[in-house]
């Protein structure tokens, strides 16, 4: 009997001093089942964003052809089609690892962790992004599209008069080389980024870059032939406003995973006040500017509140994951005010910018991450006005140089006859619309 009580006692003893090894054991599987589950729903979520980004070019292609003149939809179409085929190509040849150098303790301004695509240890695996939300290839995947975004910026501002074979060069260096460079000071973790900068999904290092890039390219290359003729402003007739419709729309529906997607993780609190804050600054941006146009032009304008829901995309870009949605509205129906506003400009100092790229992207990102700083808690106004003084700088500088190469050397501009007749006939050889005789 007293062996039996013995042998028990000793059972439950030993059962008593494994048991919390067995409870750890479980709980670091609990542990690890959960990041794995939240891995694979982030993962897939950041996959969606990124099939959404890629389809804005298809919306920009459709903006642009729908805005500028017939004669012109092929060369439109083909620098659209093949700018995310460069741009993606050469962002996994050198832009990622320069927008990514990993700058460790000490943020830099330029780095470089080395040639096209390494897989890291842990690149498969929930320990690879801070957020525990994706893996390096569709980390790559999701910020190559917004490289190619960048460059697209540039096409339509720059459009009807531009030689094909300059804009190519220039896609090449901005999205090889300037945009990775910019991009690494904040979202690399450099320099700008110890500032207390904060540009959520790419109102300054997207748009605003892009814009900056159009505004030397518009500069550099001159207005198209009869657009401002004895002091007066001609606007030539779109070739299809359906068309351009079509375009905003899709790039609506593509913002959702450009902001969406840069919550970088399938967090649902996160995710459902980006995507809410998105889509009440469109709408309040297109408010803005169809009351202003009104007011202005005395009519309808129809253009305006297409570029307004831009313009109020761009708006909440920058801190649409650290404002309320009523401040989102706000934001947005500024945005759509200075669109407009910065339309008016342009035209008054004779720069031609076809699609209104200038205004849209550059003008509205300058707002976007004014506005963060002014709205969003616990945000830095100077921090954000020295961010946007420094990308400026940068992003004009450095695209004016390009263009000014290219200008003096193998010419940016087309002949007037081939500006006259049509870039589709001269660079091209075909028509995208047939004609009846």
């Amino acid at each position: 009997m007293n062996n039996t009580f013995i042998q028990i006692s000793s059972s439950l003893t030993e059962l008593v001093s494994l048991t919390p090894n067995l409870l750890m054991m479980q709980a670091a599987e609990t542990v690890d089942a959960a990041k794995e589950a939240f891995l694979n729903a982030s993962n897939i979520w950041m996959m969606v964003c990124t099939a959404l980004v890629f389809i804005m070019n298809l919306g920009f292609a459709s903006v642009e052809a729908g805005f500028s003149q017939t004669k012109n939809t092929v060369n439109i179409l083909f620098k659209n089609a093949i700018t995310p085929v460069l741009g993606i190509l050469m962002y996994a040849l050198m832009g990622f690892n320069l927008m990514y150098p990993g700058f460790g303790d000490t943020p830099g301004w330029f780095g470089f962790a080395g040639w096209s695509l390494v897989l890291p240890e842990n690149g498969n695996t929930s320990a690879y992004a801070a957020s525990g939300g994706y893996t390096y290839y569709t980390d790559f995947l999701f910020q190559a599209m917004f490289a190619a975004t960048t460059a697209t910026i540039v096409s339509g501002a720059v459009a009807e008069r531009i030689k094909f074979s300059a804009y190519l060069i220039f896609t090449v260096v901005f999205v090889g080389v300037i945009y990775p460079i910019m991009g690494s000071w904040h979202w690399g973790a450099g320099v700008v980024a110890s500032w207390g900068f904060h540009d959520f999904a790419g109102s300054t290092l997207v748009h605003s870059v892009g814009g900056w890039g159009a505004l030397a390219g518009i500069i550099l290359l001159g207005a198209r032939k009869g657009k401002f003729v004895d002091g007066k402003v001609h606007t030539f007739p779109a070739s299809n406003m359906a068309l351009g419709t079509i375009g905003v729309f899709i790039l609506w529906l593509g913002w959702f995973g450009f902001n969406g997607g840069s919550v970088l993780s399938s967090d649902p609190g996160m995710t459902s006040l980006v995507l809410v804050n998105t889509t009440l600054g469109a709408c309040a941006g297109a408010i803005g500017a169809f009351i202003l146009a009104l007011i202005l032009n005395k009519t309808y304008d129809y253009g305006m509140v297409l570029n307004g829901i831009l313009a109020g995309l761009v708006g909440i870009t920058a801190g649409a994951d650290v404002v309320t949605p009523m401040e989102a509205i706000i934001i947005g129906l500024i945005a759509g005010l200075l669109v407009v506003l910065a339309v008016k400009a342009l035209d008054a100092l004779k720069l031609d910018d076809v699609v209104g790229a200038v205004p849209v992207h550059l003008v509205c990102g300058i707002w976007a991450t004014l506005a963060t700083g002014i709205f969003g808690e616990g945000m830095d106004v100077v921090a954000q006005i020295k961010g946007i003084a420094v990308y400026g700088a940068a992003a004009f500088g450095g695209s004016f140089i390009i263009f000014a190469a290219l200008k003096y050397t193998m010419g940016i501009r087309v002949s007037e006859q081939e500006e006259i007749e049509g870039l589709d006939k001269y660079e091209h050889g075909i028509d995208a619309y047939t004609t009846s005789k």
